[in-house]
């Protein structure tokens, strides 16, 4: 059977929603951006708000009803908005489709390394990529990137001074390292880091990217808090090695992203320093810090295992050196990397086709 706008309408207008009992289509919840290629079709459906309890099951009955109507063949894809979309955000990044945190619960698991190099992964499959370091008293990245020396400039743009990323191996960066002193300690009060981070996402030229990634300190935090009260993030991405007290840190990670006052999804985990690989034996694996945790973690808690990360002299000579690892995407970690990006675009897709957008956390009323 051909599709055709009206087809849409037609099987769309047999859903019921639930807390009136009337049909999608009269209670206006059918966006006017029906697309049809072929034997797939994509629309949106809008919701009063974000919490609605009843959006899983309309997107399901909504899929349920075209395919009745046009034959199980039919592909269809259903984004979630809402009426209550936050002005602030949509303003402060306005060319920025997903904004992911990469957090660990603890230090010491590879959690910016990971960051690093996720981001260079996603930049050669293609995606306009940003990196910032919120790690206000621990910044990494310019090393990492080999662009200690640089120093960004402010540009005047429609009367607003905004600063300009630096842009290595395909990804815009900012880092609080590049205003201060190389192995100088940022001494400063949480108040004054909260403001740095604000003014490092609010008071650049980020542009239109496809993938912000933010390497976020170890643990929980103000500045933890302020992102999540400056941002409504697409998710969490959260690292942990295979090591039960790592594990257990990351347990406390997870919560407080998906608190319900937080209520930021997680995209998923990755197991980082999964196993040794020597340079000479590269078939072989040696379990140092345990085997798999992360991966019952996963299950236990129904999220994503993005990926597996070995432990191999490369990552650490790639980071010293400002060459990230993921630039070779030949080698066996080159290519473990390429797979992790694609896994978390796959989960962010599949998260923006199920969960309408997170909302900037508000605690003006606690």
């Amino acid at each position: 059977m051909a599709l055709y706008p009206n087809l849409i309408k037609e099987a769309l207008s047999t859903v019921r929603y639930p807390g009136t009992g009337k049909d999608i289509v009269t209670m206006e919840m059918l966006d006017d951006d029906i697309r049809i290629d072929g034997d797939s079709v994509s629309f949106s459906l809008i919701f009063e708000k974000p919490t609605d309890p009843f959006i899983k099951s309309i997107l399901k009955s909504a899929e349920t009803a075209i395919k009745l109507k046009a034959g199980t063949g039919v592909q269809v894809s259903i984004n979630v908005r809402t009426r209550q979309q936050p002005k602030e955000e949509e303003e402060l990044l306005p060319g920025v489709r997903n904004t992911i945190a990469v957090a660990s619960g603890k230090g010491g698991v590879g959690k910016s390394t990971v960051a690093a190099n996720l981001a260079v992964a996603l930049a050669q499959q293609g995606y306009r990529v940003g990196l910032l370091d919120a790690d206000i008293f621990g910044p990494s990245m310019p090393k990492m990137f080999q662009v200690e020396d640089a120093r960004p400039y402010a540009e005047n743009i429609d009367g607003r001074d905004l600063i300009v990323p630096i842009e290595q191996y395909g990804i815009k960066l900012l880092s609080i390292g590049f205003f201060v002193e190389p192995g100088q300690a940022v001494l400063w009060r949480g108040a004054m880091a909260s403001n740095a981070l604000k003014q490092l996402i609010a008071e650049a030229k980020w542009g239109d990217l496809d993938y912000f990634l933010i390497d976020m300190p170890p643990g929980t935090s103000d500045i933890h808090l302020t992102l999540v009260q400056t941002l409504g993030l697409t998710g969490a991405v959260v690292v942990s090695t295979p090591q039960e007290v790592a594990l257990a840190d990351a347990r406390k990670g997870i919560d407080m992203f998906t608190n319900p006052k937080v209520n930021v999804p997680v995209l998923g985990l990755v197991e980082n320093m999964a196993w040794f690989t020597p340079a000479e034996l590269p078939e072989n694996r040696y379990y140092l810090f345990g085997k798999e945790g992360c991966k019952r973690l996963a299950e236990e808690l129904d999220i994503p295992l993005l990926g597996q990360i070995p432990i191999v002299q490369s990552i650490c000579e790639g980071g010293d050196s400002g060459y990230p690892v993921a630039l070779d995407r030949e080698s066996i970690i080159g290519k473990a990397f390429d797979s992790l990006a694609s896994a978390l675009v796959e989960s962010t897709v599949r998260r923006n086709n199920e969960k309408p957008a997170t909302q900037a956390v508000d605690t003006s009323s606690n």
